[in-house]
């Protein structure tokens, strides 16, 4: 379940191979740097339904400038910005070259030296930037970093004449924590555990699409009853994520009773997994081989308290999509075109909103799900935040259908004494995914005798948080909160 194909490119050739693959009908998944020596590797990942296909570029160990993909491929925006926070080099003809990640002091010039790529060392260059609009009028309000309730770290720099908002920009680099860099010389047991801890509310997904790459490396096949576990709690942390994003649009809209009743539900839903593993957030059950356990308990009293909740959750939420002052914000809101979503290549109920179809557990099975007859979903093209809010309700009732087929499988198949293979020391390299809540995760790992040597994760948080501002040209500062509850995003798996 790794890249499917890989190809070398001419650093010059890599801009116009990558344009000509979306226009075959690719989506782009993400450009990585990776050290190689005192030069760096550049990789373009493209999926297109079940295949995975990357083309790697090198630059030569002086050079510092590389021509820059996001004029002929605009969803790379963000990734050339990170590499050249990271490494050093300059996209040329990259309409934005300020920082994203990791602002720097004017000292260095707001970049990293390439020996240091994956120094968690810097000082914040607070300086402001110029503003995309001019004339009478127009002002930019700093939303952020610290805002009120309990939000993650961001600033949104909205810029605006009055009431609507024709440009915003994201400043993400308050959350940065240098994740990349702890997983260096790590094994990979300890590397799942930061590995869980890149994107907290997408835990799960990021510990399974970490420990399949080194699966990959390793050579190693998981037993499948630990994949219908793996499962389990993945789809119980999607139910957990779209009732989250729900209940943030409950508190945008005024909705007490539907907030304080989906609350407790979601609340609920995280102790059933406290009971199924003993986390919360069901840390600790992916490892590289496996799982760390069985379920804590039985078939029948799994399947009992997830039939509840699914009955409660689906009752409230067929009365709140019934409620016309509820459904009178979402609707028209927030709204990405289905042109701008293929352009842009969003993920997740994201993607899904806008006409999109891609689901890594349906096109690209991994786990358990190739077994379990799963379907993905299907696409709406209205593309606003109630798009997104109908998708969300549709993932939450296949999840626990997913649910209730992996216990049943379990049930049939009796217990076992492992649950997991040994993870032998390795070397190598492999790109792996996982459909987190938010949408697909990539993981890019390499190892060397049985040590992590280079860590990239890209979060779908990441990848669509980049689309974000072209949501708003129709909308107003009230529409705000809905928007964002819509996207469903985590800034802790933006900035790493």
């Amino acid at each position: 379940m790794t890249a499917t194909a890989t190809a070398d490119v001419d650093l010059k050739e890599l801009p116009r191979v990558v344009a000509q693959e979306i226009r075959g009908g690719s989506r782009f998944a993400g450009l990585f740097g990776s050290p190689r020596g005192s030069a760096v590797r550049l990789r373009a990942v493209l999926v297109r339904g079940g295949e995975v296909a990357s083309f790697d570029a090198y630059t030569s160990p002086d050079e510092t400038v590389y021509p820059a993909l996001t004029p002929l491929v605009p969803p790379a925006a963000w990734y050339e910005r990170e590499i050249s926070d990271r490494f050093g080099l300059f996209p040329s003809g990259h309409p934005r070259t300020d920082s994203l990640v990791l602002p720097l002091a004017a000292a260095t010039q707001g970049r990293l030296h390439r020996s240091a790529a994956l120094s968690n060392d810097c000082e914040l260059d607070v300086r402001p930037l110029p503003s995309h609009l001019t004339g009478e009028g127009v002002f930019t309000i700093p939303y952020g970093p610290v805002r009120s309730g309990v939000f993650e770290s961001v600033e949104y720099l909205v810029e605006t004449p009055g009431e609507n908002i024709p440009h915003v920009r994201s400043r993400v680099y308050y959350k940065h924590r240098g994740v990349e860099g702890c997983f260096e010389r790590l094994p990979p047991r300890d590397g799942v555990l930061v590995a869980e801890r890149v994107e907290g509310v997408a835990s799960v997904a990021h510990a399974m699409a970490f420990s399949q790459a080194v699966e990959e490396i390793c050579g190693l096949e998981v037993p499948f009853e630990a994949a219908l576990v793996r499962v389990i709690f993945a789809e119980l942390e999607r139910i957990a994520n779209h009732l989250d994003s729900t209940i943030r649009h409950t508190e945008a809209a005024g909705q007490a009773v539907a907030y304080a009743r989906l609350t407790t539900h979601k609340e609920r839903l995280l102790r059933l997994r406290s009971r199924l593993c003993g986390s919360r957030f069901a840390r600790g059950v992916v490892v590289p081989g496996g799982v760390s356990g069985p379920l804590l308990l039985s078939a029948g009293e799994t399947l009992r308290a997830a039939g509840d909740l699914e009955g409660v959750i689906r009752a409230d939420l067929d009365l709140l999509l019934e409620t016309p002052s509820f459904i009178d914000r979402l609707r028209g809101t927030g709204v990405v075109g289905p042109d701008i979503a293929r352009t842009q290549g969003a993920i997740g109920p994201l993607g899904k909103g806008s006409g999109q179809v891609d689901d890594g557990r349906v096109e690209r099975p991994y786990a358990a799900y190739g077994s379990l007859g799963i379907e993905s979903p299907r696409p709406r093209s209205d593309g606003d935040a109630l798009a997104r809010q109908r998708v969300r309700c549709e993932e939450i009732w296949g999840a626990f259908h997913l649910i209730r087929e992996a216990v049943d499988e379990l049930d049939e198949i009796g217990f076992r004494r492992e649950w997991s293979v040994p993870c032998h020391p390795g070397s190598g390299e492999a790109l792996a995914w996982a459909e987190a809540p938010q949408g697909e995760v990539l993981y890019l790992v390499e190892m060397s005798d049985g040590l992590l040597t280079r860590v990239k994760p890209r979060s779908a948080s990441f990848h669509n948080l980049a689309i974000f501002p072209l949501a708003f040209p129709k909308d107003i500062f009230t529409d705000f909160a809905f928007i964002e509850a819509s996207f469903g995003l985590s800034i802790a798996g933006v900035s790493g």
